[in-house]
């Protein structure tokens, strides 16, 4: 029998990536092209629409190379929620002032609506309880708003057409309007079963939105992983080199694709905390550029400071909770990469791995281990050395995008050791967000006991390592390493009806690699650096009271 293969599309903040997936969850090939990320001004970061797309079509190309097209069942695409804008004639309209149409996407991370964020936040609308109460500039509405407030004419009265990226692949793909309830629940304020509240969108300012039955940002809805128009049109399918009408599903913002690639794995015979109990026991970890923290419910939990509960965002009839840190892979690299030990750094990794082609992670992790010592955890070198990571806000569970970073401890030294020093107490205080996270979600009702990693970082051991003994819970690892492609593969095997549903696609299609077990000799210390992490934000608090305060007359 012709094996059946099924396609996924990740769409990160930096690259375009695509895996050609069997039935089984086994990624055969994989490719990866990069987008680009203009910066016109502080906090804004914009993309290119018609450049995403058009890396897509390079990268399915290729994962497809060695197959016959009709052996191409479905096709699934995840990414980053950012906002595409369109005119009435579905072309780039500007998102900046230089007026550059091609540059038309609002990238996530573009803060650039913080203070419409907080008008938002601040007018206290119901609607805010789904996000923890506050309103990110992460989020579509706010950056909406500052398109109407700032760039009217250029922008705002020319646009048709509000996308979230994920939905504007699966346009791109099949014609379809219909956008996932992915997207629209978690990013734009969206309700299932009762709708868009016409009242939130008039308090805000925005009431245009609600003219054609709410068109230009989306009239119909439907789960992730159903299947889209008459599959792929035939314009698509000759950009992508598939065949016209090939499945495709509605799509997933890029950390629920990697949740759906890991979450639901069969983890019989792993002896784990989570076995035999429900899929609620479990939170997905996707970790990247920035990390985020899934856990499911079956009844609507409400976290402070964390994003839901989402009714079906991720699974049918499920409620997702959606807690978060702004910067954690990208907080890392800062902090090594402005380091007076850099250059002499990326010197040393090249002598030592001048063929392996090991980066310069693996390098500080083996550095770090000849520091400790044959009698002495890695961990312990982070007794002197305190970071609160919030460089870029926090996201959850204090919801503060003005929040900043700290460090408490640093010398002099501008070695290798010093370097290395830091970069252990950046992944240290990233762990100790996570427990942050955590112990908010374990307050409203959750119940974790086991958490699930996949991304980029997921691939460094001291990372996972450190989350293990910080949180004190294990943490299994995927056996692809592609669990958000596996993710975006599965929407597609649903589309093309070859599971009866996405937990029985996920169960067949995710699969346990490895186990990471806490080090409970550690629980003291972290118990203790814990205390610490949470008195820096407390005396973050207090200096800036200080600084507030106004001179006695």
């Amino acid at each position: 029998m012709e094996e059946v293969y099924y396609v996924g599309v990740d769409i990160g903040t930096a690259s375009v990536r695509a895996a050609l997936v069997t039935r089984d969850g086994l990624v055969k090939t994989t490719a990866e092209e990069p987008i680009s990320i203009w910066e016109p001004q502080s906090d804004h970061y914009v993309q290119s629409s018609s450049e995403i797309w058009m890396k897509c079509c390079a990268v399915v190309k290729k994962v497809t190379q060695g197959v016959e097209k009709s052996q191409v069942s479905g096709l699934g695409f995840d990414a980053t929620c950012s906002l595409v804008v369109l005119d009435q004639n579905f072309q780039p309209v500007p998102v900046n002032q230089d007026g550059d149409s091609h540059r038309n996407v609002v990238m996530w991370m573009d803060h650039r609506a913080a203070e419409q964020a907080n008008r938002i936040t601040s007018a206290g609308h119901k609607v805010l309880s789904r996000v923890g109460g506050v309103m990110s500039p992460e989020m579509q509405p706010p950056k909406l708003l500052w398109l109407k407030e700032n760039l009217k004419e250029s922008c705002w009265d020319k646009a048709a057409h509000f996308f979230d990226l994920p939905d504007f692949l699966s346009w791109k793909a099949t014609g379809s309007l219909t956008r996932s309830l992915c997207t629209v629940v978690c990013k734009w304020m969206y309700c299932p079963p009762d709708g868009w509240d016409d009242s939130f969108w008039t308090s805000i300012g925005l009431e245009d939105l609600l003219e054609n039955d709410f068109s230009k940002i989306g009239s119909e809805m439907c789960s992730p992983g159903s299947p889209l128009g008459s599959g792929l049109t035939p314009e698509a399918a000759a950009d992508l080199g598939l065949d016209p009408g090939t499945a495709v599903g509605a799509s997933l913002i890029d950390a629920h694709a990697g949740g759906l690639g890991v979450i639901g794995a069969d983890v019989t015979g792993f002896d784990l905390p989570c076995e035999d109990k429900p899929v609620t026991s479990r939170m997905a970890m996707i970790c990247g550029t920035s990390t985020c923290h899934m856990a499911v419910s079956e009844q609507p939990l409400f976290v402070p400071g964390v994003w839901g509960p989402y009714l079906s965002s991720m699974l049918p009839d499920m409620w997702l909770n959606e807690g978060g840190q702004s910067a954690t892979g990208r907080l890392i690299d800062h902090l090594v990469k402005g380091h007076a030990a850099y250059a002499q750094l990326q010197e040393q990794t090249q002598q030592r791995f001048p063929f392996t082609g090991e980066n310069l992670y693996s390098y500080l992790n083996s550095h770090l281990s000849l520091m400790t010592g044959s009698n002495s955890s890695v961990d312990l070198l982070g007794s002197s050395l305190h970071l609160w990571p919030d460089f870029h806000g926090n996201r959850s569970p204090l919801a503060d995008p003005t929040l900043k970073g700290m460090v408490i401890g640093l010398s002099v030294s501008q070695t290798i050791d010093d370097l290395a020093l830091l970069y252990l107490a950046t992944v240290q205080a990233l762990a100790l967000g996570t427990l942050h996270i955590l112990e908010a979600m374990k307050e409203a009702g959750h119940d974790i006991t086991t958490l699930f990693l996949c991304g980029g970082l997921s691939k460094n051991a001291l990372f996972v390592q450190i989350h293990a003994n910080a949180t004190g819970l294990p943490v299994v690892l995927p056996d692809q390493t592609e669990a958000v492609l596996i993710g975006a593969a599965i929407l597609g095997a649903c589309a093309s009806r070859h599971f009866s549903s996405v937990q029985e696609a996920m169960e067949k299609m995710a699969k346990v690699g490895r186990v990471v077990q806490p080090d409970h000799k550690l629980q003291s210390f972290y118990k203790r650096k814990y205390a610490v992490f949470l008195r820096l934000f407390d005396h973050q608090r207090e200096y800036q009271a200080i600084m507030d305060q106004k001179e006695a007359d």
